[in-house]
């Protein structure tokens, strides 16, 4: 496994882990084509894709009664050429649809599959281009296909990135984000019931902002506090007594 390719798939991954928060273990639904193609080239999907993809992942096909399974029932169809890709797909885990009476063709019974938003959070492997194509119409779904021998998983599609970035301009809630936040609220007791009227709250009114402004002290013309004035006077009146009683004291003391 070359070091560019599985920098580009921990790229990728980042991706959908972060916008569409894909978590380990992986689930990843094969088709009878990715099943042959993996074969023809000699890859063992179960040990290479896991490190492929940088955590566990649980191999499905799909289940719609009994053990009974559109994938492999198309596999069967075709004959003994894909006889080995019918073992393949016989040994991965299986995934319920919706095809309860009659099953259908691998790559319908895998569009139901990833509808309504994807919220099981799905890869589709696949080799057939047609339902690559459908694939990369819906947002939020990693499409991988075998190339030269090896496994590639695509590049977020356009339908992705553009709902990633109404996502970021908060434009957009994902489906299965709807509801979680419905289910928040009400364990908060946030939801309002029906008829219930809001009640206006009180708020506690502060003091006038005009009475805590300090008093501000009067100055003469000269910019000097009146205390201080006075304080002046007074010594000055102070020491005029003081003069006076010293030359009294003197002239008492000549006469003498």
């Amino acid at each position: 496994m070359g070091v560019t390719r599985q920098k580009h798939a921990k790229k990728i991954m980042g991706f959908y882990k972060h916008n569409f928060q894909f978590r380990e273990p992986f689930q990843v639904l094969l088709d009878g084509t990715f099943c042959q193609a993996a074969l023809r080239n000699k890859i063992q999907i179960r040990e290479q894709l896991p490190g492929y993809l940088g955590g566990a992942a649980q191999l499905c096909t799909t289940r719609y009664g009994g053990e009974q399974r559109c994938v492999i029932k198309e596999l069967e169809s075709l004959g003994k050429a894909l006889y080995g890709a019918k073992l393949i797909a016989q040994r991965f885990q299986v995934r319920n649809c919706s095809h309860h009476k009659n099953p259908v063709s691998g790559s319908t019974c895998l569009l139901s599959m990833i509808e309504d938003g994807n919220p099981h959070h799905f890869f589709i492997a696949t080799q057939d281009q047609e339902l690559s194509n459908k694939v990369k119409r819906k947002p939020g779904i990693p499409l991988l296909f075998i190339i030269q021998n090896t496994m590639v998983l695509d590049k977020p599609s356009l339908k992705s990135l553009a709902f990633v970035q109404k996502l970021q301009t908060n434009q957009l809630v994902p489906e299965y984000q709807k509801q979680s936040i419905v289910e928040l609220k009400e364990k908060e007791g946030l939801v309002k019931q029906e008829g219930e009227k809001r009640r206006k709250r009180k708020r506690a009114g502060g003091p006038n902002p005009l009475s805590c402004l300090k008093k501000k002290k009067k100055k003469t013309q000269e910019g000097q506090e009146p205390s201080a004035e006075k304080k002046k006077r007074r010594k000055r009146k102070r020491n005029r007594v003081s003069k006076a009683e010293a030359m009294q004291s003197v002239q008492k003391n000549e006469g003498e």
